[in-house]
């Protein structure tokens, strides 16, 4: 689970990826266990939920290159695009309004895009976050 966003600007709507991973961290009673990982530039975080081993992931990286840290990721825990969920922001979408969504296109957003690159697949699951146009 990739929180996308960008790095440091903590408590923007841009950076809503990160404040949801920083929640889910802290309901698996994880929040204190991130480490930086330079190997993929993120701080990772290893969980369980409901049988299933979670790697959470917000990058260390500027939106546009989330994609970068997401690849590497993928690839130290041998995961596969559809075994990915990306949560990022939605100006399209009502403030609070949060939607999922399985592949497609990046639909403007650079974090998704970044990550469409890097791993050379659109499969990945989306949970879009709204936080409407300013």
């Amino acid at each position: 689970v990739a929180g996308l966003g960008n790095y440091g600007l903590w408590g923007t709507r841009h950076s809503v990826g990160m404040a949801v991973l920083d929640r889910l961290a802290r309901q698996l009673a994880v929040a204190e266990g991130w480490r930086v990982d330079r190997r993929c530039c993120a701080d990772v975080v290893l969980a369980a939920a409901h049988g299933l081993e979670l790697v959470l992931l917000k990058p260390r990286r500027l939106m546009n290159l989330n994609g970068l840290s997401v690849a590497s990721a993928a690839e130290m825990y041998s995961l596969r695009p559809e075994d990915i969920y990306l949560v990022h922001d939605d100006l399209d979408k009502a403030l609070g309004k949060v939607v999922i969504k399985l592949g497609g296109s990046a639909r403007g957003h650079n974090g998704v895009r970044s990550c469409i690159s890097a791993l050379h697949s659109n499969e990945m699951r989306r949970l879009r976050v709204g936080i409407g146009r300013p």
